[in-house]
């Protein structure tokens, strides 16, 4: 069953049939019009019908802007997984935290959803050539399914687009011209190259198949919390659920456009009792959306001469899209907000390192943003967060890692006199030769031992020792002497205050630093008992600060 659906002017409310190769209103040829559906009649019908359909992007046809879907010109787009972020969550203090991977879509990148459904809007409407302008991801996705549906196209790139991307929407055959100027001037040149050709032409967040594809985010999440919520035993029956946070970085803002039409359509039919609210994250070089709100502007400024190296995120001017996002926050709760190129670069190692996920940067600045949000108080420990991961690992460039990356090994010539096992023993040995510092945890609880050792892990390059007793403690610090010591002060056995008294008894052992982490509330008495015989006292929980990090390099240097 495909319900009845029609589009609505944003300017005067005229109500027409749709048709792609028509993209303003017929009334009075505004070009902001949105997808509207029988709702009642999709509410009656759709949870039955979910039951029956497997977990892709068309389990949700009937509200979609397609007549006939055409599964010819799938390549299994949607249903990509909704992962709890347990390590993650940990380190931030968060731990209902869950990652929407759009990264396992057909091209890596949540703008696999777009064509789908745009390129299969087109295909239907006889449309046979388009034209579309990108940083990238865009461009990639509407290749693989233009190549598919024998759509001719022709992609206009910024020269900032990292050459991997440009090779890669080559090899499909759409016709790719590159120019050098900001992404905003590219997409002037496409639109008038379309107009002069007459061929149609991507209109990003007017294009009324495309935002319509990225509501199905918000469909996939709900149905994925309501299954985690009812297995954990949180609902009586399963039933669909919105989180109380949903983040994404965003250029022009498409993307977050869809997602909030998605909430607020299942709150609409009532198939989810709240609507969450949403962190628009934005490159801070190039962030006129979080400029325009923090200024409590309903038209946002464009910026005119980006300056962030994540280029897929410098889209200058976001027209009305900012002023459609900004209505919604204001009605539900939410934020703007801006990172550095260098927190989102810190963001892609610590996500890498602690869930085992490798983004690229314009998806890491997301999660840049949700550790500025929770550091603000923004977002608090009991919220529900879904960050969106847009997109796949690009060629990772030297900046991001920076030097020391890597380690040689020269297996010796068959020239060399010495035997090959000992020349390869030789060369395996020099690999340890520069040995990393090394920190001793020593904690009863293995979350806390797991969670600094994660911490340290995305941070640097450390060996890491535990102990999970005093005697132990003292042990590792009198046989492995490490750098520095994590003691917690609350142990069985023996205490953190018999392992400092032990440690400052053997002058082998005195001068290792050691930094005390505790949840208990010291006396004075206990304080004084310290003093002198540690470098700092830091209470759990105070691991999002960076004191603790800054606190741990100044000790080991």
């Amino acid at each position: 069953m495909i319900s009845d659906f029609y589009v609505e002017c944003l300017d005067c409310g005229h109500q027409e049939s749709y048709n792609p190769s028509k993209p303003t209103c017929s009334n009075c040829q505004g070009t902001w019009r949105r997808a509207c559906y029988d709702y009642a009649s999709v509410a009656a019908d759709l949870p039955f019908l979910l039951r029956q359909r497997p977990l892709s992007l068309w389990r949700y046809r009937e509200l979609l802007p397609i007549r006939s879907p055409n599964p010819d010109l799938s390549l299994g787009e949607g249903g990509t997984p909704l992962i709890h972020a347990i390590n993650l969550g940990l380190m931030l203090g968060c731990p209902n935290l869950y990652i929407k991977d759009e990264r396992q879509g057909p091209t890596a990148s949540f703008k696999d959803r777009q064509a789908a459904v745009t390129i299969t809007a087109l295909k239907e409407a006889g449309i046979s050539e388009m034209v579309v302008a990108s940083t990238g991801n865009v461009a990639i996705a509407y290749s693989a399914y233009a190549a598919r549906a024998s759509i001719k196209l022709w992609a206009f790139l910024t020269s900032l687009v990292p050459v991997a991307k440009m090779r890669e929407v080559a090899l499909y055959g759409t016709q790719v011209i590159k120019v050098t100027a900001s992404y905003d001037q590219a997409k002037q040149v496409a639109a008038e190259f379309a107009r002069q050709k007459g061929l149609y032409l991507d209109q990003g967040a007017r294009t009324v198949a495309s935002v319509e594809a990225m509501k199905t985010i918000a469909f996939e999440i709900a149905e994925q919390l309501g299954e985690i919520c009812y297995k954990t035993s949180l609902m009586d029956s399963p039933r669909l659920k919105s989180p109380d946070w949903y983040l994404q970085s965003v250029s022009g803002g498409m993307g977050p456009l869809g997602v909030t039409k998605g909430f607020n359509e299942l709150y609409q039919m009532g198939m989810v009792d709240e609507i969450p609210r949403y962190g628009i994250i934005q490159a801070e070089g190039c962030s006129p959306m979080v400029q325009a709100w923090k200024q409590g502007l309903d038209v946002a400024e464009p910026v005119r001469s980006p300056r962030t190296n994540i280029a897929t995120l410098a889209t200058g001017d976001p027209g009305r899209t900012y002023t459609l996002l900004n209505h919604t926050i204001q009605q539900t709760g939410g934020a703007f907000e801006s990172v550095t190129d260098e927190e989102a670069f810190r963001a892609m190692h610590f996500l890498a390192k602690m869930e085992g996920i490798s983004v690229e940067p314009a998806a890491a600045v997301a999660f840049a943003g949700l550790v500025k949000l929770i550091r603000m108080g923004v977002i608090h420990s009991k919220d529900t967060v879904v960050v969106n991961c847009t997109g796949h690992t690009t060629p990772t460039d030297e900046t991001v890692l920076g030097s020391g990356w890597a380690r040689d090994v020269v297996l010796p010539t068959q020239t060399m006199t010495q035997a090959p096992e000992e020349g390869l023993l030789a060369a395996l040995s020099r690999v340890t030769l520069d040995r990393y510092p090394k920190i001793a945890i020593i904690d009863d609880n293995p979350d806390v031992r797991r969670l600094i050792c994660r911490i340290l892990q995305a941070q640097g390059n450390y060996t890491i020792l535990e102990a999970v007793n005093g005697k132990e403690a003292i042990e590792i610090a009198r046989n492995q002497q490490p750098d520095l010591i994590i003691l917690d002060l609350m142990m069985p056995e023996m205490d953190g205050f018999g392992v400092i008294d032990a440690l400052q008894a053997k002058p082998e052992t005195a001068s290792i630093p050691v930094i005390v982490v505790t949840a208990k509330e010291l006396t004075v008495e206990e304080k004084k008992r310290l003093k002198g015989t540690i470098q700092t006292l830091m209470q759990k929980g105070d691991f999002m600060n960076d004191e603790f990090m800054d606190e741990v390099h100044a000790l080991i240097r």
